[in-house]
Formats: C-alpha cells, sequence, structure tokens
C-alpha cells in the first residue's frame, strides 16, 4: 500500500525532479541505545531516477524528537509511524535539542 504523492521539488542526492512520497518502513535505535524498533507507515521520498528512499530533515527530526519525549519502554518491536507520534508525552519538548 505505496500511496505516491508529490512532496519535493527534487531528490535530495541526485537533483532529479523525478520524486514523490511513499509511506514506508525505517528502523530506528532508541536514544538510550538499548535496541532498535521498525517504524511502519513512514512518510518518505523516494526518487524514481536514483532509487533513493528517504526521509526529510524534519521528519527525521520529528522522529528523534518523539523518541525523546515518549517511555520507550512502552513500545514494542514494531509501531506505525502515526502510533508512534500519538503517544503520550512525558515531557513538553526534547531539552536535549538545544539548536531549537
Amino acid at each position: 500500500m505505496n500511496e505516491v504523492i508529490k512532496l519535493a521539488k527534487s531528490c535530495a542526492w541526485c537533483e532529479s525532479d523525478e520524486v514523490g512520497e511513499a509511506k514506508k518502513s525505517v528502523y530506528w535505535e532508541l536514544p538510550d541505545g538499548t535496541r532498535a524498533i521498525e517504524i511502519i507507515e513512514t512518510p518518505s521520498i523516494i526518487c524514481h531516477s536514483c532509487k533513493m528512499e528517504y526521509q526529510t530533515d524534519e521528519m527525521v527530526k520529528d522522529i528523534e524528537d518523539q523518541l525523546f519525549l515518549i517511555n520507550t519502554k512502552e513500545i514494542g518491536k514494531i509501531i506505525s509511524y502515526v502510533d508512534l507520534m500519538a503517544q503520550p508525552k512525558l515531557l513538553k519538548r526534547n531539552y536535549f535539542d538545544f539548536l531549537s
């Protein structure tokens, strides 16, 4: 079930304009380093020219921040992106992000 929606103007890798969006599985190490999880249906950019699949910098930051803000012991090995982002936050913001 890969929905393709026009998102980016060009590929960050090859600069082709043949890019779209799909929902893909990604694998993420938890901030405490204890394990990795699979995040399914994660919004991703796909380049139809060079075949690269990746997440935007903003998407990576959103996932990283969320993993810092929730109790990761309560999530399993696999979670959907929507369910991950809906997890209750323990903190208001990521206090380890000194750039925001």
